[in-house]
């Protein structure tokens, strides 16, 4: 166990563009899959890796995810000095909220001087992977780094989205750009980019010099580590890179930023494909949450025309198909789908009713939302956009958390 080892997982993004589902909660709460949250993939990682010490910085409508780790992710032990620690901004250094990504960590400085880490490994709560960070930290050790970055190759297209780097033979970091216009191209492979994962481990010596020469800034840097921070060290640190090595036990590394709806989307579809990209069902690496103590789903009615079936679908518990008809989508706990209702392509949160003759397809229908009956959402894009709901470029249609529907039925 990496007792040594302090994981701060940065999870105070307001998520605007994965709005309405982040107007009543952060990006990292969003729920994912059917029974996780976005974060419980970057936990479980810590917790897979025998990281026991992890802070949790939130900001932005943290009460949904402060909730959801109180009641799923308090099983380590205080007395052997294990936790998971939620922590509000508490302007104990400034009166600012948070300024960036370094000024987060920062402001927490004397949190993590408590803890007395020898390394500091800094992670983002929205993304979905799997990974061995105790592999990235053992070869951070032996490269003596003061900073090492976790790396991937992305198309080239792709790398005005990322902290693109540069580095030698050895791995030496010699470059870094946040976010460039002109993403470099990685030697050998003109169409691919070499981008940083926002996965960083440091020396934690290091790092508070660094933050303390970074908050004496006060007029010219914006106190990111991407943007500020890296770079200015390059010249004078050891910086590595650390090539992402997926604990997901399939042919292509599988990492996803889910910050667009369209891609939160996609990512969610890949898991009921016939062979999952992402395997959620790998006992040696599993995805931690919590859990109601719901009974299991239930489908019921067998008659002609009305059967309660779902087809390439992820179902979960609590839930009850009665008489309707499921495809290719995923249910999260507690859903009803009633009879001779058509559900495609969609996802419904915890809580969701679809009334009898309904029909959905390619929507996100966010929690505790009741279509009445013959209610149709996603098969008229202008109707939609008429009674408020969002239509992505995509073509999905999100229905907000509670969203009164009945006042439509007359529609």
């Amino acid at each position: 166990m990496l007792r040594n080892v302090l994981a701060i997982v940065l999870a105070g993004g307001r998520g605007t563009r994965l709005d309405p589902l982040t107007r009543d909660r952060a990006k990292p709460a969003v729920p994912f899959g059917g029974i996780y949250r976005i974060i419980d993939f970057t936990l479980s990682n810590c917790i897979n890796s025998q990281i026991r010490k992890i802070l949790i910085l939130t900001q932005y409508k943290a009460a949904s995810l402060a909730r959801h780790i109180d009641l799923g992710w308090r099983f380590l032990c205080r007395e052997l000095d294990e936790y998971i620690e939620v922590i509000p901004p508490q302007q104990r250094i400034d009166e600012s909220w948070y300024l960036g990504t370094a000024d987060a960590i920062y402001q927490n400085v004397y949190t993590i001087e408590r803890a007395a880490p020898a390394d500091t490994l800094i992670l983002a709560g929205d993304h979905i992977y799997k990974m061995d960070y105790s592999a990235m930290i053992a070869e951070h050790r032996q490269n003596q780094a003061d900073l090492t970055i976790a790396c991937l190759p992305v198309p080239l297209a792709e790398g005005r989205e990322f902290g693109i780097m540069e580095i030698t033979a050895d791995r030496r970091v010699i470059g870094f750009v946040e976010k460039p216009q002109d993403p470099s191209a990685m030697p050998g492979h003109p169409d691919m980019a070499l981008a940083s994962m926002g996965i960083y481990v440091f020396k934690t010596e290091a790092l508070f010099e660094l933050l303390f020469q970074d908050a004496a800034r006060q007029e010219n840097s914006r106190h990111d580590f991407g943007k500020d921070i890296i770079p200015r060290m390059l010249a004078s640190s050891r910086v590595f890179a650390y090539p992402f090595r997926d604990a997901n036990k399939n042919t292509a590394a599988y990492w996803r930023d889910v910050g667009t709806m369209d891609s939160y989307y996609q990512t969610n579809m890949d898991l009921i494909a016939l062979d999952p990209v992402l395997n959620l069902y790998d006992k040696e690496w599993p995805i931690h949450t919590y859990q109601n103590p719901l009974p299991p789903p239930k489908f019921v009615h067998d008659a002609p025309g009305r059967q309660g079936v779902a087809l390439n679908s992820i179902v979960c518990q609590g839930s009850i198909i009665s008489g309707g008809e499921v495809r290719r989508s995923i249910l999260s706990p507690s859903v009803r789908v009633n009879s001779f209702a058509v559900v495609e392509d969609s996802i419904l949160f915890d809580g969701v009713e679809v009334g009898r003759q309904a029909q959905i397809r390619r929507a996100i229908i966010d929690k505790w939302v009741r279509i009445p009956e013959r209610f149709q959402i996603g098969h008229d894009h202008d109707l939609d956009r008429a009674r408020g709901f969002t239509v992505t470029d995509g073509g999905l249609t999100i229905v907000a958390k509670g969203e009164d529907l009945q006042r439509f039925s007359t529609d």
